[in-house]
């Protein structure tokens, strides 16, 4: 490697490509501000601040499974030719700037990757290890670098992205699961991608508790340790696929249809009788039915090419943010679309007004446009805009009846389930700590049943649904509850007691059985966070016209300004609600 030549790079969503020659030692963030000032000082004009810290800047590299960010006092000379840099920002610290980091490193460097995801013992501590986990780009390693006789530990610390006093930890090797110690020197590190391993603590427990369902719609690749679990997964699950039909029987003869419903019903009421309360309270009532009006079927529809008819490929909720742009779950569009175009032979339309089922209702609908305002498989969420109809208009959007999680109490969806006409569900929220019992407590009703043939499921662990359980990467970014709510509901709104609206139902879990539906426990993401990554993703791809609306429609909500003034695209003071 060489530390002087041409990098390529630009500053965000702009399209505009920049060259910079570097012409001594530097650092990359260095070279460009001294190289291209003018460009530099522009990108943080448009962001509409006159400095942004060093700690809030990110230099991404890469594409898929080599995507990675390097710090921003990355050495020029250990830039690979060729190599492709995007400037962006975030709202937060993702680099604290150390004093060893401000000593620039001479000689030779060696350069190693750090995955994101943590290896064993630690898939759910990232918290643990890096100083930001909620950084506003796609990438798979933070990429570092080290001085020759330097240790892994001490490369850590100097680089600025790691918590404070990460030590004690090992590198295992992606590729061969070979271990390094944080003692050991960096010199046989060069080129090579790791996870980090944190110790097993005194409260870490050896085994996880057994579960027995699983996410529904997941996209999450299985986990390293299910990989190398010692019992053929696979197998224990076909075993239990094929008893379910006896399975069914025996449920069918124990619990009528009636006295099923009647069982789950009074459960209900002795549980959530205080919720079903407060929502039928008629202020509370009349406010939701109104904000309700936002809400609409979402059909997606594949046409015929033979006959020009249209045959149904999913249905669910969505509803609308302001004027003609509607919120809804992202993975109701999984192979219907190419980056934010809807294949051809695809079209989406979104049925307002459809709480009766006589057909002499007046219901209306809207075809949506082939492209999406956004679509975002990490949050699942995707944002509509529906088509202009002089005869028709779009309800009024919840936009400006954004909330934060209200972490506990009561909550309400309203959306249209299995395709039905609308509907509404109280409800309560079930805090993370209890969130593991209520499980149980829902799985109790068939423990003379379901157990006896899944005396197994001892070994079935690392389920997805533990990343909402305490520890888990998702316990303290969703909330949860118990719906009647499955299929066809997800992309629907969930209200708090204050009628406002805080999440978006996004699935459930289920026991991972074919053909049954039932969750055992579902959750929503939360729209403040969705509110935010939507804004990032207009501000990276360049959508300034998208962007301006956005700002226009937030003004009499102090929750949504206080996320653009934290995002540097608002200065005024925030207005109470």
């Amino acid at each position: 490697r060489s530390h002087t030549g041409l990098t390529p790079f630009k500053f965000g969503s702009d399209s505009r490509e920049c060259m910079v020659y570097c012409k001594k030692q530097g650092t990359v963030l260095q070279t460009i501000k001294s190289e291209r000032p003018k460009e530099y000082n522009e990108f943080i004009k448009k962001l509409g601040k006159k400095e942004i810290s060093d700690e809030n800047m990110i230099i991404s590299s890469g594409e898929g499974n080599d995507s990675h960010i390097v710090a921003t006092h990355f050495p020029c000379f250990c830039v690979k030719e060729g190599e492709y840099l995007t400037i962006t920002t975030s709202a937060r610290v993702v680099e604290k700037q150390t004093e060893e980091a401000r000593a620039l490193l001479t000689g030779k460097c060696f350069v190693f990757f750090i995955d994101k995801e943590g290896g064993e013992n630690t898939k759910s501590k990232t918290h643990l290890i890096f100083r930001c986990n909620r950084i506003p780009v796609q990438f798979r390693y933070f990429c570092v670098y080290g001085a020759k006789g330097m240790t892994v530990e001490e490369a850590v610390r100097r680089d600025g992205r790691f918590v404070d006093g990460l030590t004690n930890f090992t590198l295992s090797d992606n590729e061969n699961k070979f271990t390094t110690k944080c003692t050991e020197i960096v010199d046989n590190l060069d080129g090579r991608k790791f996870q980090i391993c944190l110790p097993k603590t005194g409260k870490t427990k050896a085994t996880n508790p057994p579960q027995v369902v699983q996410e529904q719609d997941s996209t999450q690749q299985t986990s390293q340790e299910e990989e190398n679990n010692q019992v053929d997964q696979k197998e224990i699950i076909k075993i239990l696929r094929d008893q379910f039909p006896r399975l069914r029987e025996i449920m069918e003869s124990r619990f009528t249809d009636r006295s099923y419903k009647t069982t789950l019903k009074n459960l209900k009421e002795e549980k959530f009788g205080k919720v079903q309360q407060s929502f039928s309270e008629a202020h509370r009532l009349e406010k939701l039915l109104k904000m309700g009006k936002s809400v609409c079927k979402v059909l997606v529809k594949r046409k015929d090419f033979i006959d020009d008819q249209g045959s149904d490929v999913c249905q669910g909720t969505g509803f609308v943010l302001f004027d003609r742009f509607v919120l809804t779950s992202a993975h109701l569009f999984d192979k219907c679309v190419q980056g934010k175009n809807l294949l051809d032979h695809i079209y989406i339309s979104a049925r307002f007004q459809y709480d009766d089922l006589d057909p002499e209702t007046n219901y209306f609908y809207f075809y949506a446009e082939k492209t999406f305002i956004d679509i975002d498989k990490e949050l699942d969420f995707a944002v509509l805009e529906l088509k202009p109809d002089e005869h028709v208009k779009v309800p009024a959007g919840l936009l400006d009846r954004f909330g934060p999680l209200p972490g506990n109490g009561e909550a309400c969806l309203i959306g249209h389930p299995a395709g039905s006409v609308k509907k509404i569900d109280p409800t309560c929220i079930i805090e993370p700590e209890k969130r593991k019992q209520a499980v149980m407590d829902h799985l109790a009703l068939y423990e003379t049943t379901l157990f006896t043939i899944m005396s197994v499921t001892e070994i079935i662990k690392s389920q997805p649904i533990e990343s909402i359980m305490v520890g888990g990467t998702k316990a303290d970014k969703v909330e949860t509850y118990n719906t009647f709510m499955y299929h066809g509901a997800s992309g629907s709104p969930v209200f708090g007691a204050d009628c406002r609206v805080f999440g978006i139902h996004t699935r459930g879990f289920t026991y991972g059985f074919q053909r049954h539906e039932t969750s055992v426990i579902e959750y929503a993401h939360p729209l403040l966070t969705i509110f935010e990554k939507f804004v990032i993703n207009l501000i990276e791809s360049g959508n300034d016209q998208m962007l301006e609306k956005v700002k226009e429609a937030v003004t009499k909500n102090k929750h949504l300004k206080k996320i653009l003034v934290d995002l540097f695209l608002l200065d005024e003071p925030m207005e109470e609600d």
